[in-house]
């Protein structure tokens, strides 16, 4: 669907969709669907009905989200309850847990190891597609490409000091002990 003839040109912006209503959305999808399939689709049809600079704004606030969780200990329990994460393995289950809602989220960024009670084994937690949510309903909404109306996509990524080792479960397990306990059985 292309954008109407009427509709003011578009322009680059940098501005992050309001976290409100960012969570707003998420919110609604979690209560509207019961698998992350259903809830891409969902998204893609929300995101949608956002004007094409709050698409934008979707996807960098998306963005946003994932560069604050960046942290060792959440990717600590990323390893643990994926049996492993790579570097695209922790971006993919930090995009499943901004999904999981903006109370799950917070909660984790500080306290990782509360996502013991939400967590199952077996089941696999990333959510890649949430990257590509706002990137494919600004495609449908206007016919173009999001990327070209993006300010800026660049981020200062962290330095991050690793307070665990892939090798070393102890410290694994000091750091999400319930995790632990709960997916390697000790």
């Amino acid at each position: 669907m292309a954008s109407e003839s009427n509709a003011p040109p578009l322009e680059k912006t940098a501005d992050l969709l309001d976290e409100d209503r960012y969570w707003s959305i998420i919110h609604r999808a979690q209560e509207a669907t019961e698998d992350l399939e259903e809830m891409e689709e969902h998204l893609i049809g929300e995101v949608e009905k956002l004007t094409p600079k709050e698409m934008v704004g979707f996807y960098l606030r998306t963005s946003d989200l994932e560069q604050k969780a960046y942290t060792s200990e959440l990717w600590c329990a990323a390893y643990i309850i994926n049996g492993g994460a790579s570097d695209d393995g922790f971006e993919y289950f930090r995009c499943w847990l901004i999904s999981a809602g903006k109370d799950v989220y917070y909660k984790a960024i500080e306290h990782p190891d509360s996502l013991a009670d939400l967590v199952e084994e077996g089941n696999d937690y990333e959510f890649e597609s949430l990257t590509y949510v706002p990137i494919t309903s600004f495609e449908n909404k206007t016919g173009q490409d999001l990327y070209d109306y993006v300010e800026t996509i660049s981020y200062t990524v962290k330095e991050m000091e690793f307070t665990w080792e892939e090798e070393n479960l102890e410290s694994q397990k000091k750091i999400c002990p319930k995790l632990y306990a709960k997916f390697r059985g000790e």
